[in-house]
């Protein structure tokens, strides 16, 4: 936990996670020490909805959270359930890295541009259904690793094209070095998933004094949309094989919601938007709104 020497940071142990780790600890002004925990989504080979979704990411640096190893997490927000623990809390969100999804490829066409028949690799529900809806022609398929590896095997000819998070391109510092095989998808027509850029800092509820420290580097703007996209899920009680995108921003005078939801066979997707004074508000209406299209009929059709 914090003390005179600093405070220690847990973190997954890939590239990404440790760049991220390493934005949380340049932000802080006590000293630190970054922790690698390898989690049970880093081991598994199988795809993640086979062996419990989210919270593959996270149990093991909540434990060391608990057991006194580290004083705070640093996780993609995206990673996270939807219900917290009670004893812990996201103390920190730093200002929101670009929520876009994006689509690379060996020559830098969009969606519109894969050749018919064309193979796009991903493994999340949410991004195979969209391409899906854009490009019925083409084919989806499973892939799975770190980014790097996801390009390695895109540069290797495996796949025409792969779908990342443009965050994760950018925190790596990968966007100079791909150029225009980068094309970033429209929020409108492709919603990231809720918390998609956020990088969500959590310590133990009863530890006031590193909630203190964090405070300094929450965005409040940021806060807000991540509070307000984690309760459409969480009231929509999506599960591990459905579909579920989220995107909350200030719009102009006012807050402004997307969503999508989908069963992830892809068989049923719906989209709506909301928009209210505050981030809440503009969440509420596009929670009714998904409702009223029949969000919870088709998340039900893909209970685990």
């Amino acid at each position: 936990m914090g003390s005179a020497a600093g405070l220690r940071i847990a973190t997954r142990g890939s590239a990404l996670a440790m760049a991220q780790a390493r934005l949380i600890a340049q932000a802080l002004p006590v000293p630190t020490e970054i922790v690698p925990i390898t989690t049970r989504g880093d081991r598994a080979r199988e795809p993640l909805t086979d062996i419990g979704g989210k919270g593959l990411f996270t149990v093991e640096l909540e434990a060391a959270l608990r057991d006194g190893r580290v004083s705070l997490a640093v996780h993609s927000a995206k990673d996270l359930p939807a219900i917290m623990p009670e004893d812990l809390v996201i103390a920190a969100t730093p200002p929101r890295e670009d929520a876009r999804d994006a689509l690379v490829s060996g020559i830098g066409f969009g969606l519109e541009g894969v050749p018919a028949a064309g193979r796009i690799g991903t493994s999340s529900g949410r991004r195979a259904c969209q391409v899906k809806s854009i490009r019925p022609d083409v084919i989806v398929e499973p892939i799975r690793g770190n980014v790097e590896t996801r390009l390695a095997k895109l540069r290797g000819g495996g796949f025409d094209a792969v779908v990342v998070a443009m965050a994760g391109l950018k925190r790596l510092g990968l966007l100079e070095e791909l150029g225009n095989m980068v094309v970033p998808l429209d929020t409108e027509d492709f919603v990231p998933a809720a918390g998609q850029g956020v990088l969500a800092v959590q310590c133990l509820a009863g530890d006031v004094a590193t909630r203190a420290i964090l405070s300094a580097m929450n965005d409040g703007d940021t806060a807000a949309a991540l509070a307000a996209e984690r309760s459409v899920v969480r009231s929509l009680g999506a599960t591990c094989r459905s579909a579920v995108g989220v995107y909350v921003r200030r719009g102009e005078g006012n807050w402004l919601a997307s969503g999508m939801v989908a069963v992830s066979t892809g068989t049923a997707m719906i989209r709506a938007a909301g928009a209210g004074s505050l981030a809440s508000g503009a969440a509420e209406a596009l929670l009714a709104r998904l409702r009223s299209f029949g969000a919870e009929d088709i998340l039900n059709r893909g209970r685990c």
